[in-house]
């Protein structure tokens, strides 16, 4: 049995994303400390799991980023969870804003390796029920589950109760209004604090288990 793991940017009022979807408020604080451990932590992964938008986002961001990060993001096999498979969508408002720091950071996109696209060219498509594919994907060997988002995919995670550790980035801003992580809880749930790690960007990582409590 491998664990799911849950890593998600949130504000510390709570949210994931602003009103419409917006990621702009994520780009201020990052330094090298906090994308080291982003990096150490996304090769810890056997598989990223996502929601469909998330990953026509992802597919489309991550084969050309010259971000640390960006070898991992591409080389480790992928599952998308969709109900009416991998339908191409207008691109979020997330990725706009990814794209849009990149160009004002001047760091531009790299040439694309052919192999960096093979793992998102070749996803599983999981469109049965969500907690049997969850379980399903938990029962086989291999390294932790390390789920991504988006908000609508990640509350629907954290609603099943499969989710093992909690990996929350939090940033030094509140949005006031926006997409919540934790919305609709069917009970409250119940967190074991792990780790909290500053960095001096302002980023802290904070891990959490799930107490047995909850489960």
């Amino acid at each position: 049995m491998r664990p799911l793991v849950l890593q998600m940017q949130i504000t510390v009022d709570g949210f994931v994303a602003g009103p419409n979807g917006e990621l702009d408020w994520i780009f201020e604080s990052f330094d090298d400390a906090a994308n080291a451990w982003i990096v150490e932590h996304a090769w810890r992964a056997g598989l990223h799991i996502m929601g469909s938008r998330s990953f026509q986002d992802m597919a489309s961001y991550w084969p050309s980023s010259p971000e640390p990060v960006a070898a991992a993001m591409n080389e480790i096999p992928k599952a998308v969870f969709s109900r009416s498979g991998r339908g191409r969508a207008a691109p979020t408002q997330g990725l706009v804003d990814g794209l849009r720091n990149r160009a004002e950071q001047g760091t531009g996109g790299k040439a694309v390796d052919p192999a960096a696209l093979k793992s998102w060219a070749e996803p599983y498509v999981a469109s049965g029920d969500l907690e049997q594919e969850i379980a399903r994907l938990k029962g086989q060997s291999g390294k932790e589950i390390l789920a991504h988002g988006g908000a609508g995919f990640a509350r629907s995670l954290v609603r099943t109760g499969l989710v093992d550790e909690y990996r929350l980035l939090v940033h030094p801003v509140a949005l006031d209004r926006g997409l919540p992580l934790f919305a609709d809880l069917p009970q409250p749930l119940g967190l074991t604090l792990v780790s909290s790690t500053p960095f001096p960007g302002g980023i802290v990582p904070q891990v959490y288990h799930v107490s047995s409590a909850a489960r």
